[in-house]
């Protein structure tokens, strides 16, 4: 595991851009994808640049359940917005969180990871250490599946709807043993709030509490961070 610090969140973004060129231009063509307000930055780099995603598959790591495809909140609308419509790709996958037959789901989200194995997956982590959506008591071994948000996800999440009330509380994500597979990972945390949970990830123990600590048994893991969320490492 690499751990790469940068004194800003712009840099560090800046920093998995590059990776990002670097893989198209050693022959990557399937990315994996994440979410939330870490990448942002990343994506509005990749817009605005001349980087060619047209001939690449695209693949995200999680979509709430019982949210449709449009709905404001949802994650594909996310990524529409902030990346696809803008730098489009040859096919976008993301979990259909419309569908209630969760088996039906996940075992055609597992079949489109296994047709397209993902050359660089980008992740994200959350405060209590989830890596998409596998909260603490994941299962290593685990692929996708419809997993319930732990309270803290779902506060963490309220700043993006009207009340905690209307958070969903599942989401399809992608498995740990997917996220594994990929054949290099990178993973961007910024912020104060952030550093135990990098320490943890880093420096602590490998074990289903941290679900993101699996990352220490890849053998291609580049943490990018900035210094607020480096602050605790020794």
């Amino acid at each position: 595991m690499k751990v790469l610090v940068f004194d800003t969140a712009a840099e560090a973004s800046a920093k998995a851009f590059d990776y990002f060129g670097e893989a198209l231009g050693k022959g990557a063509s399937v990315f994996g994808l994440a979410t939330g307000s870490t990448p942002e930055k990343l994506y509005e780099m990749m817009t605005q640049s001349d980087i060619d995603f047209t001939q690449a598959t695209s693949i995200n790591l999680d979509e709430y359940y019982g949210l449709s495809g449009s709905h404001p909140q949802s994650y594909r609308y996310f990524m529409e917005q902030h990346l696809f419509n803008k730098k489009p790709f040859k096919h976008n996958f993301l979990p259909n969180g419309l569908n209630e037959n969760v088996e039906e789901e996940t075992a055609h989200y597992d079949q489109i990871i296994a047709e397209n194995p993902i050359d660089l997956q980008l992740l994200g982590i959350g405060v209590n250490g989830h890596i998409g959506f596998n909260e603490p008591g994941s299962d290593f071994e685990g692929k996708t599946a419809l997993v319930d948000l732990t309270t803290s996800t779902i506060e963490a999440n309220k700043r993006f709807f009207e009340s905690v009330e209307d958070v969903p509380t599942k989401a399809y994500s992608m498995g740990i043993k997917s996220i594994m597979s990929a054949k290099q990972i990178l993973l961007l945390a910024f912020g104060e709030s952030k550093a135990e949970i990098i320490k943890a990830m880093v420096e602590g123990p490998v074990t289903t509490d941290v679900p993101a600590s699996a990352l220490q048994n890849h053998d291609n893991v580049v943490v990018i961070v900035d210094k607020a969320a480096a602050s605790l490492l020794s």
